[in-house]
C-alpha cells in the first residue's frame, strides 16, 4: 500500500536518501570530473542532505513540544531551508534549488482533487502535485545556474520531470509518479557521457546526476514502502569516440569540455539580501569567474562561484547585502583531473567576511560562521578535505569549538590526513598563528611555532550587554559596553571608544610589542584611528595593525603580542 505524500513521507525520504548517499558517496566522489575534478561531489551532496534532514527533525521536535504535528508544508519547507543553509559545493547548491522548487509547489497547497497539500496530499491529487513539483524543481535549476550545460544533473532532473509527466495521467498515487521519475532519471544518467565530452573521455556518468538518481530512488521507496537499494551505475559502457576526440584547447567549460586551467578559488556564502539586489550580484560574479550558482529567495540566498580573486567575490556579496558562513577553498593553482596534494595547509574558523578574505590571501581555507551557528564537525572535515593537503593545521579560534575541532581532526586522520589542532581561543590568536605558519619546516616544528604565537597573544573583545547581569567587573545593564579580556568581563563602560582604550591600557600594562585591532561590522568609522593614536601616545614602541573583520559578534576584537 503506497504511503500518503505528507510530513512523515518527507521525514522518511530524508532518512532513506541519507542512507543511499552514504552508500554511494565514495563512488560518486570517484567519478567527479566536471566542472572541477576535485573528487567531492558525493560528499557535498551527503553533507547538504544531512543539513536538510537535521532541519526536518528540528521541525518535528518543535511541533512535538507544542503538542502538534507538522504538515507537509512544514516538513518540505524545513528540508529545503536546511539544504539551503548547509549546501556544499556546486552539486549541493543545485540540490538545494531542486528542493526549493519542489517546495514552491508542495507547500503552496492544492492537488487536482482539491486536497490541501500543506497538510497531506493523497491519491490523484498527490500524483499531480508531485508531478508539478518535479517539473518546477527541474526548471528552477536552470534559473539558478548562470550557464546551464547539458549532460549534467540539470539534464537528469528534466528527464525525471518528463517521466513524471508521462506517468501522472494514469497514476493513482504519488509513489507511481516517483518511481517513474526515478527510472527516467536513471535512463538519462546513462546518456550523459554522450552529451558532455569530459564525461565521455573519462568513461563515467555525471556525478551530480548520479546523486539525484539516488535521491529520487529514496523518494520512491519512501512513498511506496518498498526498498530498492540498487546501486547506481557510475561507469559508461565505453568512452565515446566523438567525446574522446574533443579538442580541449578549442573549447571552454560551457561547451562541455574541462579546461586545463581555471579559477583558483571556490567561494561559497549565504547572503541576506533583497531579491532585487541579486540580479546585479549574478552579473558581477559572472564577470569574475565561472561555475556560478545562486539559489534561494525571500531575502536569503546561497552563492557559489569559482574565481581567481576570492576577496572580490566576497566584496560583491557585501555590496548586495550581508554575506556570512563564507567558505573559501583553494584549488591548488588551477583545475586538474587529479588535484595535487599540497604538503601542508591551514583551515581556520573565522567570524567575518574580512577575516575570511585575510585567510584566503594567506592561502588558508576559511570556515566563516554566523553568531549562534557554530560549525559542525562534518563542516570542518569537509574544509580539511577541500584543502587538498597531506597535513593540515586547524585553527578553531573559539574555546567552545575545541571538542568539535578534535572530532573533525580524528575523522580526517582516519582518511590519511595528518592534522594538528592549534589551541587558538580567539580570531586574533588565529591571526598570530597564521603569521608564523611556515610549510617548509617540519610538521611538529610548525605546530609548536603556531601554538607559541597563539599562546603569546592576549585577546580581548568589546561587546554590548543584552540584559542586566552579574559579571566579574560588577553588575552591567542592557546596552552597556563590556570589555572582555581573555574571556572574562574586565571593564564595564558606556562609550565604545573609551572602554576600548581602558581595555588596551590594562592589556599593555603587562607589556607588549604589537596590537592587532579587528573592526566589526558595526564599528564606528573613526574608532581605529582614535585607538591607533591612543596607543602611539600612551605606549611607546608598540605597533598597531588594523583589519576590517566584518564580524557581527563584536564591534572590536583586540590582540596584544
Amino acid at each position: 500500500m503506497p504511503y500518503p505524500l505528507d510530513a512523515a513521507a518527507v521525514r522518511s525520504w530524508c532518512g532513506l536518501a541519507l542512507e543511499a548517499l552514504g552508500r554511494e558517496r565514495e563512488r560518486i566522489d570517484a567519478i567527479n570530473v566536471y566542472p572541477v575534478a576535485d573528487g567531492d561531489t558525493g560528499t557535498n551532496l551527503y553533507l547538504t542532505l544531512e543539513s536538510a534532514a537535521r532541519a526536518v527533525e528540528a521541525a518535528f521536535d518543535g511541533h512535538a513540544s507544542a503538542g502538534t504535528a507538522p504538515g507537509l508544508a512544514d516538513a518540505i519547507g524545513a528540508m529545503a531551508h536546511g539544504a539551503l543553509i548547509g549546501a556544499r559545493g556546486n552539486s549541493g547548491t543545485i540540490l538545494a534549488q531542486l528542493l526549493r522548487g519542489m517546495t514552491d509547489v508542495l507547500a503552496a497547497g492544492g492537488g487536482t482533487d482539491g486536497t490541501d497539500s500543506t497538510d497531506t496530499a493523497t491519491d490523484d491529487g498527490a500524483a499531480e502535485a508531485l508531478r508539478r513539483a518535479l517539473r518546477r524543481a527541474a526548471a528552477s535549476t536552470y534559473e539558478a545556474v548562470a550557464h546551464p550545460v547539458e549532460g549534467t544533473v540539470l539534464t537528469v532532473a528534466t528527464a525525471a520531470a518528463d517521466a513524471a509527466d508521462r506517468a501522472a495521467g494514469a497514476a493513482r498515487d504519488a509513489a507511481t509518479v516517483a518511481r517513474a521519475a526515478h527510472e527516467g532519471a536513471r535512463t538519462a544518467l546513462q546518456a550523459t557521457p554522450g552529451q558532455l565530452a569530459v564525461l565521455g573521455r573519462a568513461g563515467v556518468v555525471d556525478a551530480g546526476g548520479c546523486g539525484l538518481v539516488a535521491l529520487l530512488g529514496a523518494l520512491a521507496d519512501a512513498l511506496s514502502g518498498e526498498a530498492t537499494a540498487t546501486p547506481v551505475a557510475v561507469r559508461a559502457d565505453a568512452p565515446l569516440p566523438e567525446a574522446a576526440g574533443c579538442d580541449v584547447a578549442a573549447h571552454t567549460a560551457a561547451d562541455g569540455c574541462a579546461e586545463p586551467g581555471g579559477p583558483a578559488f571556490e567561494v561559497i556564502y549565504l547572503l541576506e539580501a533583497a531579491d532585487e539586489a541579486v540580479a546585479r550580484l549574478r552579473s558581477r560574479l559572472d564577470g569574475l569567474g565561472d561555475s556560478l550558482v545562486v539559489v534561494g529567495g525571500d531575502g536569503l540566498w546561497h552563492v557559489h562561484v569559482h574565481v581567481d580573486d576570492a576577496g572580490a567575490a566576497v566584496e560583491v556579496g557585501i555590496e548586495a547585502g550581508r554575506p556570512y558562513r563564507i567558505r573559501i577553498t583553494h584549488f591548488g593553482g588551477g583545475r586538474t583531473k587529479e588535484p595535487a596534494l599540497a604538503p601542508r595547509a591551514v583551515v581556520a574558523v573565522v567570524p567575518g567576511a574580512g577575516l575570511a578574505g585575510l585567510c584566503a590571501d594567506a592561502g588558508a581555507t576559511a570556515v566563516t560562521v554566523r553568531p549562534g551557528e557554530p560549525p559542525a564537525s562534518g563542516e570542518l572535515v569537509q574544509a580539511i578535505r577541500q584543502a587538498h593537503a597531506r597535513e593540515v593545521m586547524l585553527l578553531p579560534n573559539d574555546p567552545e569549538l575545541r571538542h568539535t575541532a578534535a572530532a573533525a581532526a580524528e575523522q580526517a586522520r582516519t582518511e590519511g590526513v595528518r592534522v594538528a589542532v592549534i589551541p587558538t581561543r580567539a580570531a586574533v590568536q588565529g591571526i598570530a598563528a597564521l603569521a608564523v605558519h611556515e610549510p617548509d619546516r617540519s610538521f611538529d616544528e610548525d605546530a609548536v611555532a603556531m601554538t607559541s604565537a597563539a599562546g603569546a597573544t592576549r585577546y580581548a573583545e568589546l561587546a554590548l550587554a543584552e540584559r542586566q547581569s552579574w559579571t566579574m567587573a560588577g553588575v552591567c545593564q542592557a546596552g552597556d559596553v563590556l570589555g572582555l579580556i581573555d574571556g572574562d568581563v574586565a571593564v564595564i563602560g558606556s562609550d565604545l571608544t573609551v572602554t576600548a582604550m581602558t581595555v588596551l591600557d590594562r592589556m599593555l600594562s603587562a607589556g607588549g610589542e604589537m596590537v592587532t585591532l579587528v573592526l566589526g561590522a558595526g564599528a564606528p568609522a573613526a574608532l581605529a584611528e582614535r585607538l591607533e593614536r591612543h596607543v602611539r601616545e600612551r605606549h611607546l614602541a608598540v605597533d598597531t595593525i588594523v583589519y576590517d573583520g566584518g564580524q557581527r559578534t563584536a564591534p572590536l576584537l583586540i590582540g596584544v603580542e
